[in-house]
């Protein structure tokens, strides 16, 4: 037998054996619990996967692993969410038919993930591009439909004029493209949404109860925006209401101003003559500007007079209306009353535009001055009947006075839009309806599904804000499904993240024909217990998937609000060259193939893991890695005894005790590296492996019994098998003897009172700050660490003979003195 780990023979020797036994085939053993653990939906991109990518794919697969050996049937598939601009873009410049291309980069992105030895079910495996799976997301399309949850209208929407499309709210940041990161500008287009912003308040109040990071929850609560306050209404000199909303009623006597966004479709009609061109030059330039510059806190406040006025609807008092671009047509009702005294944004735009400030709410009663801003709740003051009474009762009796003169109401918003969910490219699912000029937009029915993509070579935007496919004149001819008569097929297509909204169903059974799920499989999988990716589709696909889940269970279809119980994010792995995120443009991507080739797969899975914890930030630098060879190169010697060993490892002595140092440490190390598993605590998992294995190779010149070390060696293969397959099925059937495959072997159990540790570290406090600390025995009783705190000659210099007052005890690691 090889002295040398020779992983190109091992894996090699491998890789067919598990292809001919079906080893990751989905279990279906009715006796055992099941388990759904999923990855994002990926889309395959023309760079292939780089090793950023595995710090994804290796941990969910070292997951699914460890649960297929405790015992479950594991659902762990794959698939391709392939439609979208990034595969339309790349075939466009590479003069690709996006069909080609989607498919070289799917067999690529395969090819990469069996080389890193991903566990799936490929026989799961699904694509979004192909009608059998798109004719669903139509299916879907008609469902919100007919639900009244899809609606077509008008509106002013970011537009990318590189990717010659809509963008939707969420795929704009800093006023850039989320794909191409160039700068959008507003177009003006009739477009298909989604009423997402009906489920608002479930979509937030049923965050609570699923296991996903914080961060991940407060970023949807953030961006769904939910807030509580009132409509109140201005009329303009003419009679024309101005609706604005404010989450704070109770300064509304402190009203000086009101200021609309440039896209406010009032602005022309308030505008006096005089003022006319002052304020369509400013509102040509606010409209240039990317949203976000206009948000920015750090920008400053600017505007125009329009020379109109509204009037106060409780004081009855002229309200100067004007212009500013820091108010935005898409948030609220796109028009602010400006309340300098108690709001900063407008105390800035009052002081540089020497508007009156008034303060009506102080911390006190008592008046304060107006050279500064008080934002803050108190007690109301130059309020009419309302001063003296604080913020809250002052707010109720302000909504009810503007509810009694119908001048306002109770109210509650959002910060979140519809779902814009239209595209004008050619790679999409086209959006199953046609217009009749009788019968206006028909939907498609559903034996009409699928609605095919066209295959045309002719699929560049042509950047006159329509879809490609409207050039496709014989597939846009159709007949109204309702008269019959000549109509014209919808040409834009759907948004990339429609199809990965519902694809987490499909996994259960993707071969079903009669629905886009199969609902008995889905009772028997969904909801997803484990879901993993990055953090970056907080506000997108995850927001997406929620509403989609939601509506389906409004609808009868499934028996689960929530789509994935529990959420783990990966965190980015950056490039040791320039410490950026790897990409193929800047030059330092390093890719699995070339790891792999170098090192071997289980180097590549073992290094990935123990980098760091599973959602930190990490620094890829090929010279870690080394480390890794060294650690399965010594395992691999200690497996085949190429170490100096005691003559009494080949024969069997009197058997050791349970409690004997060797057998602690097997146990212990069984439940350090359980508890690692299940807490998606890798990287400690490897290190704990580290630990045990230098314990090992420390005892192989003592006298252990060959049965017990047998025992340590197989409990050592098997919890690194989920780890690194190939080496560990080597040990397990050529070294050991084995007959069947390490992979199908039971998790190694653990004694817990072998496993606890024997002695704790006691940390002593002096008056709360720590001052000490010393190993004490498990179990030692309360009167004994206390008078050995107490005693300590450290401890002691901080009593300085002062009397000590309490000595507070909490077992088994913590003794606080009072002096």
């Amino acid at each position: 037998m090889s002295k040398r780990y020779d992983f190109k023979t091992i894996e090699q020797k491998w890789r067919p054996y598990w292809d001919e036994i079906d080893l990751y085939q989905t279990g279906n053993d009715p006796d055992k619990p099941d388990i759904y653990i999923l990855d994002y939906f990926p889309y395959p991109s023309g760079a292939g996967l780089s090793v950023g990518h595995t710090r994804n794919y290796v941990p969910s697969c070292v997951s699914a692993r460890y649960h297929r050996m405790r015992g479950y049937n594991v659902l762990h598939p794959m698939g391709w969410d392939a439609f979208g601009l990034p595969a339309e873009n790349y075939a466009i410049k590479h003069r690709i038919h996006p069909r080609e291309s989607t498919r070289i980069f799917s067999d690529t992105y395969r090819r990469q993930m069996q080389l890193i030895e991903c566990s799936y079910d490929w026989s799961r495996e699904i694509n979004s591009t192909f009608p059998n799976y798109y004719r669903w997301t139509q299916w879907f399309f008609l469902l919100l439909y007919r639900r009244g949850l899809a609606y077509r209208a008008p509106g002013a929407q970011w537009w990318c004029p590189d990717c010659q499309t809509i963008l939707a709210n969420e795929q704009v940041a800093d006023g850039r493209c989320w794909r191409c990161n160039s700068l959008v500008e507003k177009k003006t287009l009739n477009q298909w949404y989604f009423k997402i912003t009906d489920y608002a308040d479930r979509l937030l109040d049923d965050l609570d109860g699923i296991d996903w990071p914080e961060n991940i929850k407060t970023i949807q609560r953030n961006w769904i925006g939910r807030s509580e306050g009132a409509e109140v209404m201005f009329e303009t000199a003419v009679g024309q209401p101005i609706s604005v909303f404010t989450t704070r009623p109770d300064t509304l006597f402190g009203v000086t101003f009101l200021a609309l966004a440039p896209e406010h479709p009032l602005v022309t009609a308030v505008t006096t003559p005089a003022q006319t061109t002052a304020v369509q030059t400013y509102v040509a330039a606010a409209q240039r500007a990317p949203e976000q510059e206009r948000l920015a806190a750090d920008k400053p406040k600017t505007g125009v007079f329009t020379g109109g006025t509204a009037v106060h609807p409780l004081t009855g008092q002229p309200v100067p209306i004007w212009v500013a671009d820091y108010v935005m047509g898409s948030v609220g009702t796109g028009a602010v009353m400006g309340v300098p005294g108690h709001d900063e944004r407008d105390f800035a735009f009052a002081r540089t535009y020497g508007l009156p400030i008034i303060e009506v709410i102080s911390p006190d009663g008592e008046p304060y001055g107006t050279q500064t801003c008080f934002p803050e709740k108190g007690i109301l003051i130059n309020s009419g009947p309302y001063s003296g009474m604080d913020s809250d009762a002052g707010t109720a009796g302000i909504i009810a006075d503007l509810e009694a003169r119908g001048m306002g109401r109770r109210q509650v918003t959002y910060k979140m839009r519809d779902w814009l969910i239209s595209r004008q490219r050619y790679w999409g699912a086209p959006i199953p309806i046609i217009h009749c000029p009788d019968c206006g937009a028909v939907p498609v029915p559903e034996a009409g599904l699928s609605v095919l993509l066209p295959d045309t070579d002719d699929f560049a935007p042509a950047g006159d804000g329509r879809s490609p496919l409207a050039r496709v004149e014989p597939w846009v001819h159709a007949a109204c499904p309702t008269c019959g008569g000549a109509a014209q097929r919808e040409t834009d297509t759907m948004d990339g993240f429609a199809c990965s909204s519902w694809y987490f169903l499909r996994f259960a059974n993707p071969h079903y024909e009669d629905g886009p799920f199969d609902p008995e499989a889905v009772r028997r999988w969904l909801p997803v217990d484990t879901y993993v990716g990055g953090a970056e589709h907080a506000v997108m696909h995850l927001l997406y998937a929620r509403f989609w889940t939601k509506v389906m269970y409004d609808a009868g279809l499934v028996d689960f609000v929530e789509p994935f119980s529990q959420l783990r994010n990966q965190g980015m792995l950056l490039s040791a060259v320039d410490g950026q995120k790897m990409s193929k443009s800047r030059g330092n991507v390093v890719t699995p193939d070339e790891v792999a080739a170098q090192h071997g797969t289980d180097a590549l899975r073992a290094y990935v893991l123990f980098l760091g914890p599973f959602n930190a930030e990490v620094v890829w630098d090929d010279r870690g890695i080394k480390g890794i060879t060294r650690f399965l190169d010594r395992f691999w010697r200690l497996a085949t005894g190429d170490w100096k060993m005691s003559p009494v490892h080949l024969v069997h002595p009197v058997t050791l005790s349970p409690g004997h140092a060797f057998e602690r440490a097997r146990h212990q190390t069984i439940k350090r590296v359980t508890r690692d598993m299940e807490e998606f605590r890798f990287n400690t998992a490897v290190a704990a492996l580290m630990e045990y294995l230098n314990t090992l190779i420390g005892m192989t010149d003592q006298p252990i019994p060959a049965d017990q070390w047998r025992r340590a060696v197989e409990s050592f293969t098997l919890l690194l098998a989920p780890i690194c397959p190939f080496i560990t099925e080597e040990v397990w059937q050529t070294v050991l003897g084995h007959t069947e495959s390490v992979h199908r072997q039971a998790w190694p159990d653990f004694d817990e009172s072998l496993a606890a540790d024997e002695v704790v570290t006691v940390v002593v406090q002096v008056n709360g700050k720590v001052r000490d600390r010393f190993e004490a025995a498990v179990g030692m009783d309360e009167e004994a660490l206390r008078v050995a705190a107490v005693s300590r000659p450290k401890i002691q210099r901080f009593t300085n003979g002062k009397p000590i007052r309490k000595v507070i005890v909490v077992p088994p690691g913590l003794v606080n003195i009072v002096v």
